[in-house]
């Protein structure tokens, strides 16, 4: 007998920290779509499962997460595929379309939620970096920490760094081109006004642990304090 399947169809109709960071989430690493019969779906496919449990979660759903294993050096995908038109409809009010790879609209959040979606975001297209790397003039390894935002709209980005320069302590970020995009790239110092905005004020325990861990060896590292 197959399994009624389930999930909050009002989830994405009243501002939360889940939600914001859902949808920051899929903003970067979801998608709407419609199949050839017509049915509405909205996908999320990642390689980190625990997360995706989360997500899944938070959406009251119980459909099935599938699983597409990889060879060599890559890693397995996880996806979750819902369908619902209600919930398509509400994501595409934001701004959400089916073509949304060259096309984002950053969406207008209410400034209590701004976090939560940055964080949803970052989880999904942003990283974080912390290396040592010779300096050929002195000889001596010097601490490289930095943070980035992709997408392949600039558009976005360029509202985003906006965004951000507004309602943090962040004074400075740039875009590169990078293959297939833009990055909006962060160094030292705004990194850390970044890492207050996201985790700080969470009120969520939604977060890719791995992102965060990163942030905080850099800070131990560099002698940053987390106020």
């Amino acid at each position: 007998m197959p399994i009624h399947k389930k999930v909050n169809k009002k989830f994405f109709k009243k501002w939360s920290s889940d939600m914001a960071y859902i949808l920051g989430f899929i903003y970067a690493d979801g998608s709407i779509d419609i199949n050839p019969r017509g049915s509405n779906y909205i996908s999320i496919q990642i390689c980190d499962k625990d997360l995706l449990y989360q997500i899944r979660e938070k959406l009251d759903s119980n459909h099935k997460i599938s699983v597409r294993y990889r060879v060599g050096n890559e890693s397995d995908q996880f996806r979750l595929q819902i369908g619902s038109k209600e919930m398509c409809n509400d994501l595409r009010g934001f701004g959400l379309t089916e073509q949304k790879t060259f096309n984002l609209e950053f969406p207008d959040i209410p400034r209590k939620y701004l976090g939560d979606y940055v964080r949803g975001y970052f989880d999904g297209d942003g990283g974080v970096y912390m290396g040592d790397h010779l300096r050929k003039d002195t000889g001596k390894f010097r601490v490289v920490f930095k943070t980035g935002f992709t997408s392949g709209c600039k558009r976005f980005l360029v509202k985003l760094h906006l965004v951000l320069k507004q309602y943090t302590d962040i004074k400075g970020g740039f875009i590169i081109i990078k293959t297939g995009g833009f990055e909006l790239v962060f160094s030292h110092h705004d990194s850390l006004a970044l890492y207050q905005f996201m985790y700080n004020n969470a009120s969520t325990s939604i977060f890719l642990k791995r992102k965060k861990d990163i942030f905080e060896k850099a800070f131990r590292k560099l002698g940053y304090t987390q106020r």
